[in-house]
């Protein structure tokens, strides 16, 4: 029987103060496509995707993955470091690559993800959404098979917020080598695209549910979301 992409058993997490971030959180992702958690400031959402990508050490519990796990932050500028695109994807290919293999995996995840040819392309001449599909691509370079995506929206403008998940619904629904993707959002409207979607709370993870649903049972309360609705 394959592995699910992500198992995560009674994971606990306390910050130096004391103060419990993740209460016995248990989450299983169990096939490959885009999922979705929504919740308040301080439920505990951002601390989970950190844990997973091993940025923190949690105080109990375990996490499985299948594969190889990258986290994209919500604001790219904090994860491109080098000037052009193709110098900041090399950061992100793994070793052992020959020259042609590299300038081959480059040309692939770029094409994947709409930047074709931009190789060359300095980083500060990117729009903010190019931006974010570079940090994809180096994701996907990585051959991470779990994007771990932290509010990736939020700094966008519309058509770019509508881009970037035309993208990843694309991307985690390949017939061919299908991304896992975990998308923490504000913006309740995203989560009609999903496969399925939770609410996080007091640092747990409710069932998955219908996107849709979820959406639906939310807006009524939609002010005690950060944004105070369903648009951010």
């Amino acid at each position: 029987m394959a592995l699910v992409p992500l198992q995560v058993e009674q994971l606990s997490y306390r910050w130096p103060n004391g103060r419990a971030a993740l209460n016995h959180c248990s989450l299983e992702i169990p096939r490959p496509g885009l999922w979705m958690l929504v919740g308040t400031n301080g439920s505990g959402k951002s601390t989970l995707l950190r844990l997973l990508a091993g940025l923190l050490e949690p105080s109990a519990g375990r996490i499985q993955c299948a594969g190889k796990v990258a986290l994209v932050f919500q604001n790219p500028d904090h994860q491109l470091l080098l000037p052009s695109c193709g110098s900041d994807l090399q950061l992100s290919l793994p070793a052992g690559l020959s020259p042609s293999e590299r300038r081959q995996r480059l040309a692939d995840v770029l094409e994947l993800v709409g930047l074709t040819g931009l190789e060359e392309r300095p980083i500060h001449a990117l729009s903010g959404g190019q931006k974010q599909r570079l940090a994809i691509a180096g994701a996907l370079a990585s051959g991470a098979g779990l994007l771990l995506l932290d509010e990736p929206t939020a700094l966008l403008d519309p058509l770019s917020q509508d881009e970037i998940l035309a993208l990843m619904t694309r991307l985690t629904h390949r017939p061919q080598q299908p991304l896992t993707a975990l998308w923490i959002t504000h913006r309740l409207e995203e989560l009609d695209a999903c496969d399925g979607a939770a609410l996080m709370e007091q640092g747990q993870v409710r069932r998955w549910e219908a996107g849709p649903s979820l959406r639906q049972r939310l807006e009524p309360a939609a002010g005690a979301l950060p944004g105070g609705g369903a648009k951010r």
